[in-house]
């Protein structure tokens, strides 16, 4: 398992990741977003349609119907939202497995810590917490959960430049 830690100084840099890391993605990748409401889960989903080739202004919170399908990129990306969800048996009614069994797109969920207990390990977890005192800086704690999301993130840092 690596760790990692990555300062965002604004909506700029935000962009700049999240089209990095729709850049890096490959079928089967799984990315993980936390953080408290307004962090920037779904600016980053939207970053990362976009390094992908798919329009960020097609991409919306999936609050309300909790799975949204983005085609028309290098590769299909499905979003998911949990925040309504209330626990991970609810993935269950989502077909997720299904989505799971898709090697061809890649997945973000947001909210993802709602069914850490139904997840699968390997994946890109980022956790992004605000600064209080700077609204504009994010921090993204990273966690791989194997090989797969191990080598995800390489190919991102490289980008990066980290």
């Amino acid at each position: 398992m690596n760790r990692g830690r990555i300062i965002l100084n604004g909506l700029a840099e935000t962009a700049r990741l999240g089209s990095i890391i729709g850049a890096s993605v490959a079928g089967g990748d799984l990315i993980y977003l936390d953080g408290d409401l307004g962090a920037g889960k779904t600016t980053l989903t939207k970053s990362i349609a976009d390094g992908l080739g798919i329009s960020p202004s097609s991409v919306t919170s999936p609050t309300f119907t909790l799975v949204h399908e983005y085609t028309g990129g290098r590769i299909p990306l499905y979003h998911f939202d949990l925040y309504r969800l209330i626990g991970g048996h609810d993935l269950d009614n989502l077909g997720f497995d299904e989505y799971l069994g898709d090697e061809s797109g890649a997945i973000v969920v947001e909210w993802a810590a709602k069914a850490a207990d139904r997840l699968p390990s390997d994946a890109l977890s980022m956790h992004i917490k605000t600064d209080i005192n700077q609204a504009v800086v994010r921090t993204l704690e990273v966690t791989t959960g194997g090989l797969a999301s191990a080598r995800l993130l390489e190919r991102i840092m490289r980008l990066y430049g980290c």
